[in-house]
């Protein structure tokens, strides 16, 4: 018989009928965990007919339709506020949970100081992974990447394909900006990690703690292991930082990348060119390359932000969300 997890709600939020299988195999995952949680929120955003389809066809879950800007920040709101668990876990709804990844979270819980915990990502590349996409760069496509810790360990953020928090996150400090993050295939984010930060900020002498044996297997599809999508989301993410870094303060918003930049990457634009020179492999100076072109459109993402961030930000890119 299962153990239940009463004091879990797992949130998947979804927007297109094109991820329809992945989505009930992220659905089977969470259903197959040997402990079961309170309950599994599906948030449909802006998508009627999906809505429709979800309420017809997936029996057992809760059903949510976003009511709150569209986007995955107005989704996962919404999630928050339907849940009833005092833990509330995010899963993409592109995503497998590993066959312990509950349990592995709730053990976490156990001590008082910790207020969130995520775990490690790992990348199920459609037409496998090319041979020039550094594993410095995963976190293009939404995985870990090289550089974050290989064993569990207080971080500054979560990545929000796997992670989870105590409801007394949102009750305190609100809920996911609007204004910030992804809307549909817009490939921008920062939500979850500005959420984080704030988190930090408010608590810190408490802790977001990184479980990588709290795993989940992310599906990347044939359109992200494409060049131009690579360069696209760098962009992007340059841009996304800067927008960052107005709402948490510069320091706390690009602390971690500043040591991500200045010891990773060098590390790896080394590797690359030793696995070219010592062992011959061309793909070495490609992965280099990658590095070297990523950390480049990021930058130009990043001031293209601090440019366009001397105009006032709008209304709805403010807005907090209260969950008392």
């Amino acid at each position: 018989m299962k153990q239940s997890a009463q004091d879990v709600s797992i949130v998947i939020c979804t927007y297109t009928a094109a991820r329809w299988q992945d989505l009930i195999a992220a659905v089977e995952s969470v259903r197959a965990q040997p402990v079961s949680a309170h309950e599994i929120i599906v948030v449909v955003d802006y998508n009627p007919s999906l809505l429709e389809r979800v309420c017809r066809q997936i029996p057992g879950v809760v059903v949510v339709e976003n009511s709150e800007a569209r986007g995955l920040s107005g989704a996962r709101n919404s999630g928050i506020a339907a849940a009833g668990g005092a833990i509330i876990a995010f899963l993409d709804d592109d995503a497998i949970a590993a066959p312990d990844w509950l349990e592995r979270l709730r053990e976490r819980y156990t001590d008082p100081r910790v207020i969130g915990v995520g775990g490690a990502i790992r990348p199920l590349w459609q037409g496998g992974r090319p041979a020039w996409f550094p594993e410095e760069f995963d976190w293009v496509v939404g995985c870990t990447y090289r550089g974050m810790p290989r064993a569990t360990a207080p971080v500054r953020n979560l990545i929000g394909c796997n992670m989870s928090f105590r409801r007394e996150v949102f009750q305190s400090i609100g809920g996911f900006r609007s204004g910030i993050g992804r809307v549909g295939t817009r490939p921008v984010g920062c939500e979850e990690t500005e959420l984080c930060i704030r988190a930090g900020q408010h608590w810190p002498d408490r802790a977001l703690i990184y479980e990588p044996h709290a795993y989940v297997d992310h599906r990347v599809p044939l359109g992200r292991a494409r060049w131009d999508y690579f360069c696209s989301r760098c962009y992007a993410e340059g841009c996304s930082k800067a927008l960052l870094a107005r709402f948490v303060g510069t320091a706390d918003g690009l602390a971690s990348e500043r040591a991500y930049t200045l010891r990773t990457l060098p590390r790896g634009v080394a590797g690359g060119l030793a696995d070219a020179v010592r062992h011959g492999d061309p793909t070495g100076l490609a992965r280099a390359g990658a590095i070297l072109a990523g950390l480049a459109m990021t930058g130009m993402g990043y001031m293209a932000g601090v440019v366009s961030g001397r105009l006032p930000l709008s209304r709805q890119a403010y807005q907090k969300h209260s969950f008392t």
